[in-house]
């Protein structure tokens, strides 16, 4: 297995636990905030795929899926098209409503092909270039790119929990 294909089965997980979040959720559910200022399912999964769609386009030179492909104009949201969920409060939080779970799944879903397509065309070499000298130590592509994975995947995790919490008796597959 080389680190690509790795990269690739830890960047589908996120869509996987999205699949089973979004299964039959209602709008309802989908978009309300807990306690009515925290993170929706709604926010925490288009924030999963926003901030990995972000960051790799940032690394691969190329413009977001979000823009490129119409997702921004599908979900239609009253946010500037260059956020991404970063520094968010309720108000923001608000902002993103859906009507249905499957623009949440495509984009996620268009977001990670982006993803492991621009991965499987690196080499070992370039996983190892340091792409942000900010941090110490420096930050390199892998590091980065295994960063949005995490985040998104953590993310998922908290959909999952505030679908739990909001729809009494929904515990998914896990």
């Amino acid at each position: 297995m080389t680190p690509q294909d790795l990269f690739e089965d830890a960047a589908r997980r996120p869509s996987q636990v999205a699949e089973h979040v979004l299964e039959d959720i209602s709008p309802e559910v989908l978009n309300t905030m807990p306690g009515g200022t925290a993170n929706s399912v709604a926010w925490l999964v288009w924030h999963a795929a926003r901030q990995q769609d972000a960051q790799v386009a940032r690394l691969a030179g190329a413009e977001e899926v979000w823009t490129a492909e119409g997702w921004s104009g599908r979900f239609g949201l009253d946010l500037p098209d260059s956020s991404m969920g970063f520094g968010h409060g309720p108000e923001d939080v608000a902002r993103v409503r859906v009507a249905s779970p499957d623009v949440l799944r495509g984009y996620l879903d268009a977001v990670v092909e982006r993803t492991v397509a621009y991965v499987h065309g690196l080499t070992d070499a370039q996983l190892d270039d340091v792409v942000d000298r900010s941090w110490s130590p420096p930050v390199t592509r892998g590091v980065r790119l295994v960063s949005t994975v995490d985040d998104a995947a953590q993310h998922l995790g908290q959909a999952a929990y505030v679908r739990g919490l909001l729809d009494d008796g929904w515990s998914g597959p896990y």
